[in-house]
């Protein structure tokens, strides 16, 4: 188990989208492997997970399924177990679901692929496990907000208040809290869930009825690669970071 909170050393990377909004690039190459800044886009969460010691990740895969396997036998920080969705694409809760029996049955790091983040003064996900609870909580996302977003331009996700307690943005309200692509996930919550696809907005949404849905703002920078335009507008200010970072 990670830390006190019992997390278990099992995390979930989602990666199995067809990655319609960055092309061309993805017509010959799977979205999560997509170079940025001369790094495959996953690879930077599969690095933090490693960093932080988590042992083993599961990893949907769908699209170009071949290029993603040969990515996994080279990557030797981590032992990647693939969840096969080659038949049938699961959506965000549903390739959860899917992928549960290998995740085991305590509460798990979520990851998205097309995201990533680097920590400031503290690990974020040390954060987040010393943040969660598992009395009050079903889920606790990591929230970024501001100028520590770059690659992302919307009105926001949720509300939070000042016990990290979420709900949704209202309509024509902009919210400065987007969820960044990490969470803790108790696996419990699948039970009642839909057979098939069906996205994590649904579990959120019954968590947010609930009172269970918890929130955490990021210490750090958080980064969001979702169209080609985003790629060069990343890998830019990644230069500034790493600058910065020498001086």
């Amino acid at each position: 188990m990670i830390g006190e909170n019992s997390i278990g050393n099992c995390a979930m990377i989602l990666a199995a989208g067809l990655g319609m909004r960055m092309r061309p690039l993805t017509i010959q190459t799977p979205k999560p492997l997509i170079e940025v800044a001369g790094k495959p886009l996953i690879e930077y969460n599969l690095n933090i997970l490693a960093d932080f010691g988590i042992t083993d990740v599961v990893v949907n895969i769908h699209y170009l399924p071949d290029h993603m396997k040969s990515f996994f036998q080279d990557y030797k920080k981590l032992k990647i177990h693939i969840s096969n969705e080659e038949s049938e694409l699961l959506d965000s809760g549903g390739g959860i679901k899917h992928a549960l029996p290998l995740l085991g049955e305590s509460p798990f790091f979520v990851l998205n692929s097309d995201s990533f983040w680097f920590d400031g003064a503290s690990s974020n996900l040390k954060r987040l496990v010393n943040a969660w609870n598992s009395t009050n909580m079903d889920i606790i996302l990591m929230l970024a907000a501001g100028s520590q977003i770059k690659g992302y331009t919307g009105a926001g996700d949720f509300m939070m208040d000042f016990k990290g307690k979420l709900i949704r943005r209202p309509e024509r309200i902009i919210s400065p809290f987007i969820y960044a692509g990490a969470a803790i996930i108790e696996p419990k919550i699948f039970k009642n869930t839909p057979d098939g696809p069906f996205s994590l907005n649904l579990l959120f949404n019954q968590a947010i009825e609930l009172d269970r849905l918890y929130g955490l703002r990021l210490d750090g920078k958080w980064y969001h690669v979702g169209t080609p335009e985003a790629v060069s507008e990343v890998e830019h200010d990644i230069l500034i970071y790493n600058n910065r970072k020498l001086l």
